[in-house]
């Protein structure tokens, strides 16, 4: 079940995180990869430790999506290197805590940039591609944040409210077009993101970084942080065959913290 044998998948911010561990996943199934992020030691290193790890066909592609000529480029030589895209993973993020009135114009458009445009314009390059098949599964790695609200977050949510409006409206247009778009949502999850975020609010507040991380861990109602792999597996199946049905849906993986009223 879930085969994707064959399928050429792209991930973004691959190199680390959640983007890896759904590499990995993908790689497990039979996918044939890109993996795209800024860090060219830290992304070639993560080719090479799935490569080992699952004998896939995989290449890694250096390049910052939020700039538009490297990021045409690169999903350019991607296709002319394995083909046309038929799975795109969304997974570039970023986030910086401050409150609303020190969260000046600067700040603000890092988070669209890194939350939103970096997907819009993958999805606006790899789609004809996609429709050109017939086929295809587009998945934006959003966040709880895309569903309800954070304080000193007002920025990051939203930029990722804004990635679940596009989720659920390209779904539409799409939907009798053999491509389904969705959206994972984590909760608290363990990355290196979520790391540097629980420094800064450790350094505004006095706390310790554990101690924040706990903090967040408690938001979970069952008590921990998210797993990357957890996330990634959520992806797999939206990716997959028996997914064609799941379409414009936020899937939520946080342990219960986010449940409709």
């Amino acid at each position: 079940m879930w085969g994707l044998r064959g399928r050429h998948a792209l991930v973004t911010g691959a190199s680390r995180g959640i983007g890896a561990a759904v590499a990995e996943a993908l790689a497990q199934r039979g996918a044939r990869l890109t993996l795209i992020a800024r860090e060219e030691g830290e992304l070639f290193r993560r080719v090479d430790l799935i490569r080992r790890a699952t004998g896939a066909e995989v290449q890694g592609i250096p390049a910052d999506l939020t700039d538009p000529p490297s990021a045409e480029g690169a999903l350019d030589e991607a296709c002319r290197r394995l083909g046309p895209v038929t799975i795109l993973v969304n997974n570039v993020g970023f986030v910086s805590t401050a409150p609303f009135l020190e969260t000046g114009p600067e700040l603000w458009w890092r988070h669209l940039e890194g939350n939103l445009m970096t997907a819009y314009r993958c999805i606006r390059r790899l789609l004809p591609g996609m429709l050109a098949e017939g086929w295809g599964r587009i998945v934006n790695v959003a966040s709880t944040a895309g569903l309800t609200g954070y304080p000193y977050a007002s920025a990051y949510c939203a930029a990722k409210h804004a990635l679940i409006g596009l989720t659920r409206s390209l779904a539409l247009e799409l939907a009798r077009k053999g491509v389904t778009v969705n959206a994972v949502c984590p909760g608290f999850t363990d990355t290196d993101l979520l790391r540097r975020a629980a420094g800064e609010v450790a350094r505004r507040t006095g706390r310790g970084e554990e101690e924040v991380l706990g903090i967040y861990a408690s938001r979970n109602p069952q008590g921990r942080l998210v797993r990357p792999e957890e996330v990634a597996w959520a992806v797999v199946w939206l990716c997959s065959e028996e997914a064609a049905p799941v379409n414009g849906q936020s899937i939520v993986v946080a342990g219960g913290e986010v449940l409709a009223g």
